[in-house]
């Protein structure tokens, strides 16, 4: 990896993390300490990788929790391998059923988005091939934070609020009775710095580890949510949590100017990124200068292409046909950059929707390394939480079209379109490591703008995350982040794009990259629009 080490003593800018046994990096730092603590207790990266995601789901719950979907790429130190950990679709639901209940799409909140979930099987899954600490050592961590609590940070925190003070406020009966008692147990969001505890997560943690996972899906706790579902008019049952399996898949890669960027297979959006950097490698960005508004007309035009090919083919591929290789190839390539002019495109609108995720990676010193995802979809997901085990719901059915004619219609038993997509860099053949963006219909895009950073202009893991993004909506519409400077913003809008200036907590992602040197050291960043770092020992 050729970056440019040599500018790092540049004041005033963040500094990547370097070391040569080990590093993690999330987006929340008691997580990362988690991680951290597998890996120096002799545990693989993919040990390092459960203990952070788990604990994620205690410190981070406005955004993933244990009902929620996970993706992950695993480096072994000879090849990739992918695993899918999204759920299907309840056995009783169809798109027909919501249709005849007056729903034109999927509603946000509420059992008609719940999907089985996928993340403890997931865990369990990666743990059982990969794994070398004992299972409940390595979710303890995660179960303490839940019994003993922990103290929010400020970026949690406003999402936290977000989730009780703004979506919940409209949420009325009995599926979503249990949500304040846990997640707002005083009558509102706790603040920066208090605590806030469950013992019900805990206990939850402890019992999926106890059993392997196999509780969530044949056991008590297949039991809680399935009756839960029963008594509130859900769609869920157990036969729908005694079905549910993770798939190990073949990861799909294209190569960017010599290196091989790797994605999770559809159901997922990371064919969008590949289908963008195929479009790019036409264009000689590293000649212009890396914040300009044409190389960002170049980008943007080309994620619009990818993301409106994905949100027209994309599918479970179980179920639907998806044109994985058409969409992969060179000629299909040059025929979507052959309509990219000086002038915004106005593409056929695909379908973007929020999210809200949590990503992590991790390396360990014999070469292992994992990109990981989990996410709820949206906030806290469904805002169902199944008593007394604090176990909240997700939203990832939110996903599924509920047009008959499209590939991704919601059907029972099938994964819906997923957003979350993990990352992976290789090049001759070797790792050079796991990255990813968080963050919805921002994903693919900012996996587009760090490979982008990293390859074309040889930017460290920090300095490609600390750059100024660019987010595609639909249309032409675009927004920027406020230190994008008001000369690129005018020189967009001169090209026929509608520009906009973000607000406060726009969707620009939360990402985390670790790079191995030809020395062997590894280099880290963390996400500055999110609370977390880089760690290493």
């Amino acid at each position: 990896m050729d970056l440019r080490l040599a500018e790092l003593a540049e004041p005033g800018r963040h500094q990547p993390v370097f070391a040569a046994n080990g590093m993690v990096a999330t987006s929340q730092p008691l997580a990362a300490a988690a991680g951290l603590r597998a890996l120096q207790d002799g545990g693989s990266a993919v040990d390092a990788a459960i203990a952070m995601a788990a604990c994620l789901t205690v410190v981070e719950p406005c955004s993933n929790g244990i009902g929620s979907d996970a993706f992950a790429l695993v480096w072994d130190g000879a090849r990739l391998h992918g695993l899918n950990g999204s759920g299907r679709a309840p056995s009783g639901l169809t798109a027909a059923r919501l249709r005849d209940a007056g729903h034109t799409q999927i509603p946000l909140h509420g059992w008609e988005a719940v999907t089985v979930p996928g993340t403890p099987r997931a865990w369990a899954d990666l743990h059982g091939r990969f794994g070398r600490l004992p299972f409940e050592r390595v979710l303890e961590p995660a179960a303490t934070y839940a019994e003993e609590g922990f103290p929010l940070s400020p970026v949690v925190r406003w999402g936290w609020a977000n989730g009780v003070e703004r979506a919940h406020a409209g949420l009325r009966g009995e599926p979503f009775a249990e949500f304040l008692r846990v997640f707002a147990p005083d009558g509102g969001a706790p603040g920066v710095g208090e605590r806030w505890r469950s013992q019900d997560h805990a206990t939850t943690l402890r019992e999926i580890a106890r059993t392997g996972a196999a509780s969530f899906y044949t056991g008590d706790l297949a039991d809680r949510i399935a009756g839960h579902a029963a008594r509130t008019g859900g769609f869920l049952s157990a036969a729908d949590l005694a079905g549910h399996t993770s798939t190990w898949v073949d990861p799909i890669s294209t190569n960017y100017r010599g290196y091989d960027v790797w994605e999770i297979p559809p159901n997922g959006q990371g064919i969008a990124a590949l289908l963008a950097l195929n479009i790019l490698e036409g264009f000689e960005l590293e000649a212009l200068e890396r914040t300009s508004a044409a190389s960002f007309h170049l980008q943007i035009e080309a994620v619009k292409l990818a993301l409106t090919d994905a949100h027209r083919h994309v599918a479970d591929p179980e179920r639907a046909e998806v044109p994985t290789e058409q969409l992969l190839s060179r000629e299909y390539a040059a025929a979507r950059r052959a309509l990219i002019g000086p002038e915004a495109l106005l593409p056929e609108p695909g379908d973007p929707r929020g999210s809200d995720t949590v990503y992590l990676c991790a390396a360990d010193r014999d070469g292992m390394m994992v990109s990981f995802i989990q996410s709820n979809f949206h906030g806290f997901g469904s805002h169902i939480v199944v008593p007394g085990t604090g176990i909240a719901l997700q939203n990832r059915g939110v996903g599924f079209s509920l047009d008959p004619a499209h590939p991704n219609v919601l059907e029972p038993g099938k994964r819906p379109f997923h957003t979350i997509i993990p990352g992976f860099l290789t090049e001759g053949g070797a790792a050079v490591g796991p990255f990813g963006v968080m963050g919805g219909h921002m994903q693919a895009q900012g996996h587009v703008q760090v490979v982008v950073n990293t390859v074309d202009h040889a930017l460290d893991p920090q300095a490609a995350l600390d750059q100024p993004r660019w987010y595609w909506s639909e249309g032409r519409a675009v927004l920027l982040e406020r230190d994008v400077g008001a000369e690129l913003a005018r020189g967009l809008a001169a090209r026929g794009h509608e520009v906009s200036i973000a607000p406060h907590g726009a969707p620009f992602g939360r990402g985390q990259v670790i790079w191995r040197l030809e020395s062997g050291v590894y280099v880290g960043g963390s996400e500055p629009r999110a609370d977390g770092f880089a760690m290493g020992w």
